[in-house]
C-alpha cells in the first residue's frame, strides 16, 4: 500500500461565494497538473452544463461528474449527458451516482427517495450498458429503460458510486469506483474494508476539503459546511467515535443554528479535513492512504485571500506525485 493516495481534484462549489470561481478551480488543477476532476451539483449549475464549460476551459484533465441524484437522473439522461460533454469537449468523461438527500430529491425536486438503496443498485445495472453504447434492456422495480442506444460515441465512462452505508457499499462492489465524502480515516477504513471483502478490485475515493496554512475564514467555511451533518444518523455516529460525542448529542437537541455553530471544535473540523501547513496535510494524506483510500479527491476552500482554493492546490500539487496508476481502469457489471 503507498504511504500517499494520489491526488485528485473537487469543485466545493461554495453557495456564499461567486460561482464562477468553479472554472477558476478547475483551470488551476489543469495547470498544476491534477489528472482529474470531480464536478458535483449543488444549486447553481447544472452539473453537465459546467463539466461542457470545464472541457473547453482546460486542455488536458479527465472529468467525472456527479455524483448524481439517482431519483432525479435516470440512466438514459446520465449516459446522455455524459456522452454530450464528452462529445463536445473531445475529454474523457466518468460518471458517478448516489442517492444524494431528502432535502435535494423531495423538497427541492419533489421526488421519492423511497427505497433508495434499489434504485441505486438498479441505476448502476441500467447505466453500464448505455455508458458502452449498448442498448437499453432493463426493468426493474424502480429503475427501467429499454431501446433507448447512444447516437453520439459511446463515453466508455468509468463508473463510480457515493456510498456511506452498507447498502450503498455492496452496490459499489458492482462498480468501478467507490466515492466518500466527509469522511474520517478510521470511517474510510471501515467502509473501505466492508468493500474490499466483496469485491477488492474496486478502487476508493474520498473527498476531502482542504485549506492549507488556513486563515480564520477558511476554518470557518468548513465548520459550516459541517455542522449540518453532525445529526444525521451515520455521521453523528462518526464524529462521535472520533471524540464528539457531547457535540453530537447537543446537535440532536435542535439548537439555534448559530449556537450550534459557536460549539464545534476546530479539532471537530479538522477530523474531516487537510487542515494546517504542507506537513500536517501530508501527515493526514498517509493517514487515509493507510485507511485504504486510493485516492484525495482534494476540496479546496475558497475564501476571500484564496478565491477558488487555487494557492491550496497549488501547495499540496508539490505533495505527492499526481500521476495515479490504474485511474482508468474500468470493469464490466453483473446484473
Amino acid at each position: 500500500m503507498s504511504s500517499s493516495p494520489s491526488l485528485s481534484v473537487s469543485l466545493g462549489l461554495w453557495q456564499d461565494q461567486p460561482a464562477e470561481e468553479a472554472l477558476a478551480t478547475a483551470r488551476a488543477a489543469d495547470d498544476l497538473g491534477y489528472p482529474s476532476l470531480w464536478i458535483g451539483e449543488m444549486a447553481t449549475y447544472d452539473a453537465f452544463a459546467l463539466a461542457t464549460a470545464i472541457g473547453l476551459a482546460t486542455t488536458r484533465i479527465r472529468l467525472t461528474v456527479g455524483p448524481l441524484a439517482v431519483a432525479v437522473r435516470d440512466p438514459m439522461m446520465i449516459a446522455m449527458g455524459a456522452a454530450s460533454v464528452a462529445g463536445l469537449t473531445g475529454r474523457q468523461v466518468d460518471v458517478a451516482v448516489g442517492t444524494s438527500s431528502p432535502l435535494v430529491v423531495e423538497s427541492w425536486h419533489g421526488r421519492s427517495r423511497a427505497r433508495s438503496a434499489t434504485a441505486l443498485k438498479e441505476s448502476v445495472q441500467a447505466l453500464r450498458p448505455l455508458l458502452d453504447g449498448e442498448r437499453s434492456d432493463f426493468t426493474g422495480s424502480c429503475v427501467a429503460s429499454s431501446g433507448y442506444r447512444l447516437r453520439l460515441p459511446a463515453p466508455g465512462s468509468r463508473l463510480s458510486v457515493a456510498a456511506f452505508g452498507p447498502s450503498a457499499v455492496r452496490t459499489a462492489a458492482l462498480a468501478d469506483g467507490m466515492v466518500l465524502n466527509l469522511i474520517t480515516p478510521a470511517s474510510a477504513d471501515r467502509l473501505t474494508s466492508q468493500l474490499r471483502a466483496v469485491n477488492p478490485g474496486v478502487s476508493v475515493t474520498a473527498w476531502v476539503i482542504a485549506a492549507v496554512d488556513p486563515d480564520r475564514e477558511a476554518v470557518d467555511r468548513i465548520r459550516r459546511a459541517v455542522v449540518g451533518y453532525l445529526a444525521a444518523p451515520g455521521y453523528g455516529e462518526m464524529f462521535a467515535e472520533a471524540g464528539f460525542a457531547d457535540v453530537v448529542a447537543y446537535a440532536r437537541t435542535g439548537p439555534h443554528p448559530r449556537e450550534l455553530l459557536a460549539a464545534v471544535p476546530e479539532e471537530l473540523v479538522a477530523s474531516v479535513a487537510l487542515l494546517g501547513d504542507v506537513g500536517e496535510v501530508s501527515a493526514r494524506l498517509a493517514a487515509y492512504a493507510a485507511a485504504g483510500v486510493d485516492e484525495v479527491a482534494v476540496v479546496p476552500v475558497s475564501t476571500d485571500r484564496d478565491p477558488g482554493g487555487t494557492a491550496t492546490l497549488k501547495a499540496l500539487s508539490g505533495v505527492v506525485g499526481l500521476e495515479a496508476e490504474g485511474q482508468n481502469t474500468r470493469r464490466s457489471f453483473e446484473a
